[in-house]
């Protein structure tokens, strides 16, 4: 019996995996050797190396990899970050709440419609067609 559920996604099953992983490299093992047989002219001197296109895609995948992961250390965040804050400022916390009228409803919104109503009315209140 295999260890995989029949359920599994075909790509997610290991012997999947590991194929894919040897039929890739024979694929990349190839094309670098093509280079053998096909001449490759170089622009800039080490872009003719054999093997050039390989090593520098390699170097430069690992150099991405690198600088993500510097990046997320740079940028992260303690995992309460945001929740951290609300009882230690709860003066502060009032002065976020929202105006509202009699009504119940934000003030705000009824100002914002009111003065987009208010746009291209003449000073008599009619709208000028």
């Amino acid at each position: 019996m295999s260890s995989s559920k029949p359920d599994d996604h075909w790509l997610v099953r290991p012997k999947t995996i590991k194929t894919l992983w040897w039929v890739f490299s024979v694929v990349l093992a190839l094309i670098v050797l093509a280079q053998a047989v096909i001449y490759v002219k170089g622009y800039f001197g080490v872009d003719g190396w054999f093997g050039f296109g390989a090593v520098y895609g390699f170097v430069s995948c690992l150099a991405m990899v690198l600088v993500a992961k510097a990046l997320g250390y740079v940028l992260k965040r303690p995992e309460d970050y945001y929740s951290g804050q609300d009882n230690a400022n709860s003066d502060q916390a009032g002065s976020d709440k929202v105006d509202t009228d009699e009504a119940g409803t934000d003030s705000r919104s009824t100002d914002k419609n009111r003065n987009a109503n208010d746009i291209g009315a003449g000073s008599d209140g009619g709208s000028h067609v």
